[in-house]
């Protein structure tokens, strides 16, 4: 492999997310002193040739570029979408990146899956397990003994407390306030619920219902 080969770093959506994200990545890569990279946006919606001063390619035409590795981190809210880009990812050998934030504080024994993208002001505490392509919007934090499953995403200012368990694609909405459970009976968020914005959650959530208001109800299917 000749030194000439660039390593491309990309964030996988230009879109309001993805430029939040874009300058978090930037500073990361100073600081971990990357040598002889190039760090562009992917989206494959946006018209433009460059946002904020990165290139903005095509998936495809990031495939044809030519680097010594190519890595990608995919900023993009909609869990469901995040997961079928994970598997165009792994399809096409790119390797995942986590993009993380100067800001976060990260406690005793928290461990964070791959691919995760946490944003200014994040706070974990302590005894915490995530899952895999996890998103914290800034000013969010989780609490003692949580565990979280995979392709979680949370809004902004989410207050996860201790002993909740939130299982794979919830998506926890800006503001929204999670009560703490208990060690022997920890509160539940179930897979694919949503907890609408500034929702106040007092019991555990069915999987694939949304809740929203305070204290938190069944959103009712018109």
């Amino acid at each position: 492999m000749g030194s000439s080969l660039k390593y491309l770093y990309a964030i996988y959506g230009a879109s309001g997310f993805g430029r939040g994200v874009m300058p978090l990545a930037r500073e990361q890569l100073i600081t971990e002193n990357i040598q002889n990279y190039e760090l562009v946006f992917i989206d494959d919606g946006e018209n433009k040739q460059a946002v904020n001063g990165h290139q903005v390619y095509s998936f495809e035409a990031f495939l044809e570029l030519e680097a010594a590795d190519k890595y990608v981190a995919i900023a993009i809210a909609n869990n469901r979408i995040r997961e079928k880009l994970v598997q165009k990812v792994d399809l096409h050998n790119l390797k995942h990146w986590s993009v993380r934030a100067p800001t976060v504080t990260s406690m005793d024994e928290v461990q964070i899956g791959e691919g995760a993208i946490l944003c200014n002001y994040v706070h974990f505490t302590s005894n915490i397990k995530i899952g895999k392509f996890f998103h914290a919007n800034y000013f969010s934090y989780v609490a003692h003994d949580c565990i979280i499953g995979d392709y979680v995403t949370f809004a902004p200012g989410v207050k996860c407390n201790g002993n909740i368990h939130i299982e794979d694609h919830a998506y926890i909405g800006t503001g929204a306030v999670i009560k703490q459970g208990t060690s022997d009976k920890p509160l539940v968020i179930g897979k694919g619920a949503v907890v609408g914005m500034g929702a106040v959650v007092t019991k555990s959530v069915p999987p694939g219902v949304t809740v929203i208001g305070n204290p938190a109800r069944m959103l009712e299917k018109k």
